[in-house]
This record gives C-alpha cells, sequence and structure tokens, in this order.
C-alpha cells in the first residue's frame, strides 16, 4: 500500500440516543459517507437503532460506552448517579471526583451484552464524552476492550500500543469540506484515520438533553452533500472503511 493511500472511517457518535438522532446516523450513511457508528444501548432509542442496525447491514457500529447521559441500564449504583439514579453530568468529572471501578465495570459491561443481545456484532468501543480517558475510567474500559477483543478509538495515549486503532483521530468532522489535498496533508503519514461527527435530526429529547444541537444539521448536510461526496468518492487516495476492516489489507 503506498503511503499516500488513506483509509478513512467516519463514525457517528450517539446512535440511540433519539429517533431523530438514529434517522440522522442513517441517513448519513445511506445517502452519505457515514460508514460507522457508536450505540448507546442504556438511551430510549436503542432498541430503534438495533432494528435500524439489523435493517443497514453495511454500516459498522460499536459500542458508545455511557457514563454522563441518561440512565443507567443496572440500578445497584452509588458513585455513578445522582439522587435521582441518572447518570451524573459530564461537568462533574471535570475536578475531583470518586467513582468505584468495579460498578463502572459491571455497568459497562452490561452496556456491552445488551449490544450483544441484540444480535449485532459490534466493530469497536468508544465512550460518550470521552470519558474512557479519565484517569480512574480507562483502566476499566481497557479490561473491556481487552475481554471482548475488540478495537477502539485513538483517543488515550498508547492506545495504538496496546489495541486495534487507527493511526489517526479526527476531532473535528468539518475537515471533510476542505479540499482534499488539505485534508491529506492534515492527516500527514497516518494510513488509517477515524473522522468523529454527530450527525442527527432534531427531536424533543436531543433539544431537552444535549448542549450540541444545531451543528448536528450542520453535519448531516455535508455528509449528505453531493459535492462533497464526489470529491471524496471520486479521489483514488483515499478509501472509506469500518472498524471491522482494520488490520485487513486494502
Amino acid at each position: 500500500m503506498g503511503t499516500n493511500m488513506k483509509r478513512i472511517i467516519i463514525n457517528a457518535d450517539d446512535f440511540g440516543y433519539s429517533r431523530a438522532v438514529n434517522w440522522g446516523i442513517i441517513d448519513a450513511h445511506a445517502e452519505g459517507l457515514l460508514t460507522s457508528t457508536t450505540l448507546m444501548t442504556n438511551m430510549p432509542a436503542a432498541e430503534h437503532a438495533f432494528m435500524l442496525g439489523h435493517a443497514h447491514e453495511n454500516l459498522g457500529i460499536g459500542v458508545h460506552l455511557t457514563l454522563t447521559c441518561g440512565r443507567p441500564l443496572l440500578d445497584t449504583h452509588h458513585t455513578l448517579v445522582d439522587a435521582d439514579g441518572n447518570f451524573k453530568k459530564n461537568s462533574q468529572y471535570q475536578g475531583k471526583f470518586h467513582i468505584d471501578p468495579d460498578e463502572l465495570y459491571r455497568e459497562w459491561k452490561a452496556q456491552i451484552e445488551k449490544f450483544l443481545g441484540s444480535g449485532l456484532t459490534p466493530t469497536h468501543l468508544d465512550s460518550h464524552h470521552h470519558v474512557n480517558n479519565l484517569a480512574p475510567v480507562l483502566p476499566v474500559f481497557k479490561r473491556l476492550a481487552r475481554e471482548y477483543r475488540l478495537p477502539v478509538r485513538n483517543n488515550f495515549e498508547a492506545a495504538g500500543l496496546e489495541f486495534t486503532t487507527t493511526d489517526f483521530f479526527q476531532y473535528e468532522p468539518d475537515i471533510l469540506i476542505a479540499d482534499n489535498e488539505k485534508i491529506l496533508t492534515t492527516f500527514g503519514e497516518a494510513e488509517t484515520v477515524e473522522i468523529m461527527c454527530h450527525p442527527a435530526y432534531i427531536d424533543k429529547p436531543l433539544l431537552g438533553g444535549s448542549t450540541y444541537v444545531m451543528p448536528r444539521l450542520e453535519e448531516l448536510d455535508a455528509l449528505t452533500d453531493a459535492r462533497i461526496i464526489k470529491k471524496i468518492t471520486d479521489d483514488a487516495r483515499i478509501q472509506l472503511i469500518t472498524y471491522s476492516d482494520l488490520g485487513k489489507g486494502v
């Protein structure tokens, strides 16, 4: 493989968040450039996402491990939840905090097992709000990735040394709007890249629950834009893949 070839995964976070998010992700895949997504198995629209996943076999689907949104699957936690039994907010993990790693392990294992129970095969693991990066959380994340032998998102140091992952992780999906030379320069020598995105339509659960709403429409628009699709798919130096393709030849 020439060093100029970029194998790119375009992954949508938050599958399962709400029906409007689910439909946005499906349209970004079926009508656009999206190749991959990660599913929040604890959220109200998870069953809807499982159903859509079975209907779209070419969409790579991983598990979006969740600690800061919605309710946990298990109701035995003390350190992961607020007084109402909901997961604590992301802001509570900014300073000093305590979580019981055994509680987190059991919860995240339940989230993975619920995914497996849907009959879908997970392609990889990542986490909502990148909480897998937090010092007390990362060992649990790594333990589960090893236990289930799954690739991971390359958003923590030494990810590539321990796990199957991409050479490069791109936080900003706006890169797709740039001309292809800029895209290729940005990714440098990396042969495999994940571009993270959050395409969605908007419904009441998303409006009421997320601080990141309107940009999702812009991302969906870009991913399904005919000119951008042509620009990417016509370039022989770019191949769109899923996490299932990592480790395989071109």
